[in-house]
């Protein structure tokens, strides 16, 4: 190694390490120092202060930087080692095991991980990163604790494969779903399709249901079985084969190794299904045809675990009156468009759910879409945007793709859009359509198609009231549109679909209803103990549920869940980590929500930071200004370094 090699290098590992570079007298000092010249060679009138502080300052930083004790005399043996174990890295393939701190996904997960690092590849347990959990072993430690955002940043970027160990406990992981999304994201922007994602059901039958979320991120992706430790090794082989390939690929490229506890694999192949992956139905929102949404909910019911969206059979959903009985009425309306907002985890979509349902009983045809499904790519220009539309719902339709033969470069996108529903989706059959939008926040991020897109939306729903030939067949469109923040993106007031239609925006659980949720769940509680769970949570649907549902399973006491919820041991933990990583992803909402939980009044923010807050569910809104949404939050982030601004 030269020593210019060997400077980027070193400057590269620091500015990795504190965010900056070497000065021009570091460079000077590690350059002579390279070259075995002494401080006196380097510069005979200032040898003392090189000596002393320069050099000083910089064997203590590459110190850092290289995890090792670092001085003038052996830092070049260390530089080279550390280049060399870098390269080494960079040609060996990478797993990251994404799975939960439970039997026997982490027993699996240590398995998988011991034997792939033996084999002389490298692989990272996110779950050990995340926590302070102890193994019995050196070979699977995922990372420092205290940088664990980071570092499971960096595994994910650098990973080749993202092993999906699914079980019923990780289906409902915020953090396990988290790092799905981030890995498909990475996939699906990239050219050359890493990381590979393989997903494996553990104790998870192809038929349990996933939250619509989990759903649309495997979707298309092939996942292999896990029922018993028999499988272990079946699937090890499996996986051991892939990594020495030249050209990374997943399980739908490889040939599966006969498994005799898979047998229903073989079963579902031969109906024409993917083995292991149950084919996605347009009826994936509408599960269940008999359910009498009308139907008061049932005394006591055997608790079940929050997933996101509650299906439409569970006894825990309560309507929030008046908002069901609106939505169910305006939907019958020719040309409706229904607006949802409210921010993560508050019951949009399981709303939108129900309000397709009751469309579905009046036999019309419903598509519920989600833009968090659609690749980054898509956002690169309207024209994407809206092919991928319409090619998404004629496929949920079960209509024959006509796309190519309504897309031509003599209209406009919109124009080509409008014409493949007016000629094509709309008449394809004699009942409404409704079309159910969620996350469409998604594209306020893209401010360059978001006009256009947004414009369309609105355009459509003004076509049913022109009282033209074409107005009859606008009126079979019904749309439901479902966002988590307030539009912050300029949209001209004649063109935006969120200043007409009905609005509904959902607010948190009252103490009754949080009240009727407990007896629900077969607690009898007096109204001191709705009052102590409302103090930490408030009324927030999802956090409420978290609660209940591990009360019921006399799991711990109210004390004790109180006490430990804003900690990584607490019931929230996974929810806590997930909206830490998150806003360490963005320093400018971690920094403004530093402030708010530092302060004692609410605060006053940037309207779009506050915006963008508020759709996490981290702040409410006041006014001008905003304050923690919840005691938990307040509290958790109160306690947790930031590690950046005012968290510290």
């Amino acid at each position: 190694m030269d020593v210019q090699a060997a400077l980027e290098w070193a400057e590269q590992l620091i500015h990795a390490k504190t965010g900056k570079y070497l000065n021009d007298l570091e460079r000077k000092v590690f350059v002579g120092s390279w070259q075995n010249l002494t401080y006196r060679q380097i510069d005979l009138d200032r040898a003392e202060y090189l000596e002393k502080y320069v050099g000083f300052h910089l064997w203590r930083k590459l110190s850092t930087a290289l995890g090792e004790r670092v001085t003038k005399k052996n830092f070049r043996g260390a530089l080279e080692r550390s280049l060399k174990s870098q390269l080494a890295r960079e040609t060996t393939r990478k797993v990251f095991i994404s799975h939960r701190l439970e039997l026997p996904d982490l027993s699996l997960a240590m398995q998988f991980c011991e034997a792939i690092n033996a084999a002389g590849y490298q692989a990272f347990m996110a779950s050990v990163a995340e926590t302070l959990v102890e193994l019995p072993t050196d070979n699977c430690q995922g990372s420092s604790y205290q940088d664990w955002p980071a570092n499971i940043d960096a595994e994910l970027q650098q990973c080749d494969y993202f092993l999906l160990l699914l079980s019923p406990q990780a289906a409902v992981s915020e953090m396990v779903i988290e790092e799905l999304r981030r890995a498909r994201e990475l996939r699906d922007g990239r050219t050359n399709g890493k990381p590979i994602i393989l997903p494996v059901r553990v104790n998870c039958s192809p038929t349990l249901p996933l939250n619509h979320d989990l759903r649309g991120y495997l979707e298309g992706i092939v996942q292999r079985e896990w029922n018993s430790p028999t499988d272990t090794s079946i699937l090890l082989q499996e996986i051991l084969s892939l990594l020495p390939q030249a050209e990374t690929r997943g399980w739908e490229e490889a040939e599966p190794t006969p498994n005799p506890s898979q047998e229903g694999n073989r079963r579902q192949k031969a109906e024409g299904e993917e083995p292991g992956c149950k084919i996605e139905r347009n009826d994936n929102y509408l599960a269940g045809h008999d359910i009498n949404l009308h139907a008061p909910p049932l005394p006591v019911a055997e608790p079940e675990l929050p997933t996101g969206q509650v299906r439409l059979a569970s006894a825990f959903y309560l309507e929030r009156v008046p908002y069901e009985a609106q939505c169910y009425r305006e939907i019958l309306q020719p040309g409706s468009l229904i607006r949802i907002k409210a921010p993560r985890q508050m019951g949009k979509t399981s709303l939108m759910a129900r309000i397709l349902y009751q469309a579905r009983e009046q036999g019309y045809r419903t598509v519920p879409l989600s833009l968090q499904h659609a690749d980054t790519g898509i956002f690169a220009n309207l024209n994407q945007l809206l092919q991928w539309l319409c090619a998404r719902i004629t496929r949920k339709l079960r209509l024959p793709d006509q796309v190519d033969d309504y897309w031509t470069d003599t209209y406009g996108s919109k124009d080509n859009c409008t014409a493949y529903f007016e000629d094509y989706l709309l008449p394809a059959a004699d009942e409404p359509l409704v079309l159910g939008l969620d996350e469409v926040d998604r594209v306020f991020q893209y401010p360059n198609i978001s006009d256009d897109f947004f414009g369309l939306l609105r355009a459509w729903y003004e076509e049913a009231g022109y009282g033209d030939l074409n107005s009859d067949l606008w009126n079979k469109l019904r749309l439901v549109v479902v966002h988590s923040t307030e539009v912050y993106i300029p949209l001209n007031v004649n063109q935006s679909p969120f200043n007409v239609g009905l609005p509904i925006e959902l607010s948190e659980f009252s103490s009754g209803q949080v009240s009727t949720l407990a007896q629900q769940h077969g607690l009898h509680w007096h109204s001191s103990q709705v009052e102590q769970l409302m103090t930490m949570v408030g009324g927030h649907p999802y956090l409420v549920r978290v609660a209940l549902y591990h009360l019921a399973q006399q799991q711990l006491s109210l004390e004790k869940l109180l006490s430990t919820a804003p900690t990584e041991a607490g019931i929230y933990g996974d929810h806590l980590r997930r909206h830490l990583w998150t806003l360490q992803q963005h320093p400018e909402l971690a920094a403004a929500f530093a402030k708010v939980v530092i302060a004692k009044e609410p605060v006053e923010l940037e309207s779009v930071l506050a915006f963008k807050l508020h759709s996490m569910g981290l702040v409410q809104l006041r006014g001008n200004k905003v304050m923690p949404s919840f005691e938990l939050y307040r509290q958790y982030f109160s306690a947790t370094r930031w590690g950046m601004g005012n968290g510290e």
